[in-house]
Parts: structure tokens; sequence; C-alpha cells
């Protein structure tokens, strides 16, 4: 694994992380190129969430790299951070603002051209499907509607990296496919997506490849369709059961393949201009608080916040 490959977009070496002495990642080394959907897959606590939070720079490594679009995150956390757009588990929002003072919000926060932010927050408001409830309080939408001003939130900028972190949370089936369309246009166009979810055949609708993580170490990593050949039910939650219920891991991940293996490459980023739209969603939900400092759900990796 080389880090000087110009088509490399993230790449994670050799991470470690620890929690009051126990270990929650392992030494996990894996790289996602440009233009490639990647599952990131595992049961609770196998370190997902951990992984995706040093990856966005919330959380410290013990030790290890990491890369987004060259750029190291703790030697150069800024120009990381501009490559990266995140939605986490947690959806966390200001909930006081309407959706689209909170967007350009974002866009201030990224020195973004007024002109181009103005451009974009607009045709990202008509994507979602939002521009006609861009001026109430994020407090007053429902769930799936503020999943939605999340996602436009994280793709204002145009980011190389997408870290998705249960993306699909409160939409609807019809949101969920123009969120599938949106991955393969953006894939299509170079962005980078790392993916993940605990819904496996959506993932293996999507991803061009998974890596599945259990314990803290890598246990399979192969294109999602080379998983699914190799399966016993040609499913990857056969797999991934196969693999995370085993106690002789290691012979499993010779047969569901190495982690390093050639990788599949598939479609990348995406526009305001393509012509999917979803249906607007439901009334607000009177049980989902969208305050930043909601509790996470119960099913993140058991790690704390810094």
């Amino acid at each position: 694994m080389s880090s000087d490959g110009a088509d490399v977009a993230l790449e994670v070496r050799e991470l470690e992380k620890s929690y009051g002495g126990k270990e929650v990642l392992r030494g996990i080394s894996f790289t996602v190129p440009r233009g490639q959907i990647c599952g990131y897959l595992g049961p609770n606590g196998a370190g997902k969430t951990t992984t995706i939070k040093i990856i966005a720079g919330i959380l410290p490594l013990d030790s290890g790299q990491v890369r987004l679009g060259g750029h190291d995150v703790v030697a150069e956390p800024l120009q990381a951070k501009r490559a990266l757009g995140y939605v986490p588990e947690s959806g966390a929002l200001y909930s006081l603002l309407t959706a689209r003072e909170h967007l350009n919000l974002s866009a201030d926060l990224r020195d973004m051209p007024l002109d181009e932010a103005s451009e974009r927050i607009e045709a990202l408001l008509e994507r979602f499907d939002l521009t006609e409830l861009a001026d109430r309080r994020i407090d007053s939408l429902s769930k799936g509607q503020r999943q939605k001003t999340l996602l436009a939130t994280a793709l204002l900028h145009t980011p190389e990296v997408m870290l998705l972190d249960e993306p699909l949370n409160g939409l609807d089936v019809s949101s969920a496919r123009q969120l599938r369309d949106i991955l393969q246009i953006l894939a299509e166009r170079g962005t980078t997506v790392l993916y993940c979810s605990h819904i496996l055949d959506v993932v293996e609708r999507v991803c061009d490849r998974a890596i599945i993580l259990h314990e803290g170490e890598i246990v399979a990593d192969a294109p999602t369709a080379d998983l699914v050949a190799q399966s016993r039910d040609k499913t990857l939650e056969s797999v991934f059961h196969e693999l995370v219920s085993s106690d002789d891991i290691a012979d499993l991940q010779g047969a569901f393949g190495d982690p390093g293996s050639s990788l599949a490459r598939l479609p990348d980023p995406t526009d305001a201009d393509s012509d999917s739209s979803p249906d607007s969603d439901s009334a607000p939900d009177s049980d989902s608080s969208p305050d930043a400092d909601s509790a996470p759900d119960s099913d993140s990796d058991s790690a704390p916040d810094s």
C-alpha cells in the first residue's frame, strides 16, 4: 500500500486506538481510490465509528497515519478537513437555524465565494426537495428532512472524500433511492465514499467494495461482488455473519479476500442537475431530537468523543 498513488483519496495506515486499556483498533490499514464507493462494515463495537471519527479529526489516534486527499489529518488538519464531507450517525445540526441559514453558515466557515455558495445552496435545496422548507427552523423539520439537510451540508463544498455513517437514518424509500443515485453520480465524477451501515442489502447494491471489521481488525477486504460470489447464500449478509460469528477468523479471511487484495473501481461525485427528485418527507417526528448534543445511537462503537 502506498500513499504516493495519485488515485488514492483516503489512506489509513497501521491505525491503533485504545480506551482504558481496551484495544478498539488493532493496526488496521486500507486505502480507497478516487471514485470508489467502499462499504465499511462490522458488528457493534467492531471499531467502525471510532475509525470514522479519527478520519474526520474528531478523535485523536494513538498511532498510525490517516491521509485525506493527500493530507495528513494530524499534521495538516485544516487541509484534510477541506477535502472531507462528513455525515455522522448522530445527525448533529444547529436546530435553531433554518436549513438555508445552516447551509450559509457552512459555506461561510469554509470560505466559499458568495456567488458559488449561493448557487450550490439553491441547487442542493432543490436536489433534496427542501426548497419550500428552506426557511423553516431545523427543529420543526422531520427526521428525514433533517437528514437531507445534513447530506446537503456535507456536499456543499464538493468534497474529495465523503464519510457516511448510517446515512439512511430517517429517509423514506424514495429519498433513500435518490441518495443511492447521488452516490453513483459522485463516484463517476471522482468523489470517494466510505459508507458505514448495518443495512447490508443496501451496501451490497451500492458499494463497489466492502471492508469488514471484527474486534478491531479487518477480516475481509475485496470487491463486493467477489465476496457475495464466495458466500453460502450469495448475499453480503451471509458473508458478514460467517466472518463475525466464527472462531476461526484466520482461515475465513483467506476464503473471503485478504486485506489489500486488488480492488474493483466504480462511480463517483454528484450535482444538483441530475434528474431524480425525492418525495417530501412526512411531518416532524415528535420523538426525535435534532440537537447537536443528543446522545449517540446505541449501535455506535463504545468510544467517547474527545
